[in-house]
């Protein structure tokens, strides 16, 4: 261990920044960190003993006390659970003999709960140390058991329990094909760098993660600065439950979302890139890593791209389980090393992102939109979608259709549409966004997906009139708890408070003024939390709430009183009392009937 850990420092340049990917090497090496490898890494990274423990803490996948040799990890997202993963579960403990949240007592394989794998579109979805694992049903469990009790190392598994699809189903503008590696950064040189940006503008490209801000305004932002050291970083986290889009993206068109990060780097003078995978996406590591090779060789990276004089890199950082790394500021503390916390703003990190320099981050899909904006122009893009949101989003869709997958659609686009598309019957009602999105019942399909109505980062799940509406609340609010940072009060206690307040009116405990505290709960975490993971973290309780007002209520416990009493009677009685000084004394005498 002392020498794998001192090759493992130095091949990092003994850098504190790289100490999540240190980590992640040791944790994929021992199934823990043990605590002669933190002593070590304490001193090769002159860090203290206590940074380093924090950080082993805050990601899920890292571990202070062992796990299995075979690490499994089952998705809880919903979607999973529309599968039967539940009774999935259940019997895989009992074939593996190993319970949910523990280690069996030979210490060969663990088996827990993870929240998303992003493979909603095939699941019942789920990780073996790190690897994701898809369609799993009884048949494959049984072969994964026997795989296991016979100490089969990964590599010689079949590769068909590995196999992910890409499922895209529905191609628009920006998946009909795939460029030609070098036609973006071509198109850009010849056109000038600045008049490129100008395109980009006039295309009216904004941000595919949710939020929406102009591409080329943030590009043009980081480019003004000052300082001459600055950073361009791909957003690969995608943890929001139902999406899956980057994951098909990165899969197929991976040369174009490179081309569009180059070219980024070209037009604010960055010399440095990185591309953060969520660490869900491992078995994606391997092929990225080759296109990046292929790139440097073909002259698309490195020193003097193209003969231009644009000197430019990418390395990849994987995650480590945190949905809370989406978060922009979050994601460049994980990119440092460090517990993916979100920062302050401002300032921003066009201003001050990755060690303290100007930073572009966008995500996967604005990227590739950048590049084939590069090579067709703004026209292009711009004719298709609305006013206010041109061009096409990419989606995924999952749930209750027929054709689950990828789909591209133009600005604009009707849900009812969507559903038409994906083969979606007898529909209760779609969740746009994930969990932190909206959720929109049947008397709403024809609102549109838009930046001015419905925006989202791309996940849409459908639910049919057979599933419950108060399961959907209780999975996504029990996720919100899990995932939440711990840093703010607003956030760490109300959303385990939400969860608890969810949990007894689901279980039938609750009386009408749950719902009323429900509600101000719901408002204290969307209005006082630091980041927006607190600040979307109601919105399953909201948006349902609202659309479905009787459903909270007829969950509510029924009071019953003895024959003869007098409830208008008690009441009157209460309200007179609560208005004398010695109210509080009084008002016992009342009891159960106040």
């Amino acid at each position: 261990m002392k020498q794998f850990i001192q090759d493992l420092a130095e091949k990092n340049n003994h850098q504190a920044k790289q100490l999540l990917q240190i980590l992640r090497e040791i944790q994929s090496c021992y199934h823990y960190i043990p605590e002669q490898a933190i002593e070590q890494l304490s001193g090769l990274l002159a860090i203290p003993r206590t940074q380093i423990i924090s950080v082993v803490e805050f990601y899920s996948f890292l571990h202070l006390t062992p796990k299995g040799q075979y690490e499994l990890l089952i998705s809880d997202c919903i979607t999973d659970h529309m599968h039967d993963k539940k009774s999935l579960t259940d019997y895989l403990v009992a074939k593996l003999n190993v319970a949910v949240g523990a280690v069996r007592e030979d210490g060969l394989v663990s088996l827990d709960n993870t929240s998303c794998t992003g493979m909603c579109d095939q699941g019942p979805a789920g990780l073996v140390n790190g690897y994701a694992l898809t369609r799993l049903d009884r048949a494959r469990i049984d072969r994964i058991a026997d795989l296991i009790e016979r100490r089969e190392p990964l590599a010689a598994w079949p590769a068909d329990l590995f196999q992910v699809e890409d499922n895209i189903v529905r191609p628009g503008l920006l998946l009909k094909q795939a460029m030609v590696p070098g036609e973006a950064l071509r198109s850009a040189f010849k056109r000038g760098l600045k008049a490129t940006l100008t395109e980009i503008e006039r295309s009216g490209l904004r941000g595919r993660g949710g939020a929406g801000f102009k591409t080329a305004m943030k590009w043009g932002f980081c480019a003004d600065e000052a300082q001459n050291e600055r950073y361009v970083v791909c957003n690969a986290d995608e943890g929001e439950p139902g999406t899956f889009k980057d994951r098909v993206l990165l899969n197929s068109f991976a040369h174009q979302v490179f081309e569009g990060m180059t070219l980024c780097a070209a037009i604010i003078g960055a010399k440095r890139g990185f591309l953060y995978l969520r660490g869900e996406y491992l078995h994606l590591y391997e092929h990225l890593q080759g296109i990046l090779d292929q790139r440097r060789q073909a002259g698309l990276l490195g020193a003097n791209i193209l003969r231009e004089g644009l000197d430019f890199d990418i390395d990849i950082y994987l995650g480590a389980g945190a949905y809370i790394c989406g978060e922009e500021s979050a994601l460049i503390e994980s990119l440092e090393g460090k517990a993916g916390i979100p920062r302050n703003r401002p300032p921003y990190p066009v201003t001050q992102g990755y060690l303290g320099k100007p930073t572009v981050v966008n995500n996967v899909e604005t990227f590739l939109a950048a590049s084939a904006i590069a090579v067709n122009g703004a026209g292009w893009f711009a004719k298709v979608g609305t006013e206010k949101s041109s061009g096409t989003k990419i989606l995924s869709i999952s749930g209750d259709c027929a054709r689950p997958g990828i789909y591209e659609y133009a600005f604009g686009t009707t849900v009812q549409i969507l559903l038409n598309d994906c083969g979606a019957t007898d529909v209760l009602g779609v969740q746009i966004g994930g969990p932190s999105g909206t959720f929109i019942s049947s008397q709403e399909f024809d609102r549109k997906l838009a930046f001015e109505d419905l925006a989202t980062g791309g996940s849409v799940i459908v639910f049919n009139k057979s599933r419950n509406i108060f399961d959907i609340v209780h999975n996504f609010t029990h996720f919100f708890a899990h995932e939440s940072c711990g840093f703010c009060t607003p956030c760490r206690v109300g959303t385990s408070l939400l969860r608890k307040q969810v949990d007894k009116i689901y279980e039938g405990h609750g009386s009408a003024g749950d719902v009323a505290a429900l509600e101000e709960l719901c408002q204290l975490i969307k209005n006082y939390s630091h980041c927006g993971l607190g600040q979307t973290a109601a919105n399953p309780v909201l948006t349902t709430l609202e659309r479905y007002p009787e459903l909270y209520q007829s969950k509510l416990k029924k009071i019953s009183y003895e024959p003869g009493f007098d409830l208008d009677g008690a009441l009157d009685i209460a309200r007179r009392l609560a208005q004398r000084d010695d109210a509080g004394a009084h008002l016992s005498q009342v009891g159960d009937h106040e």
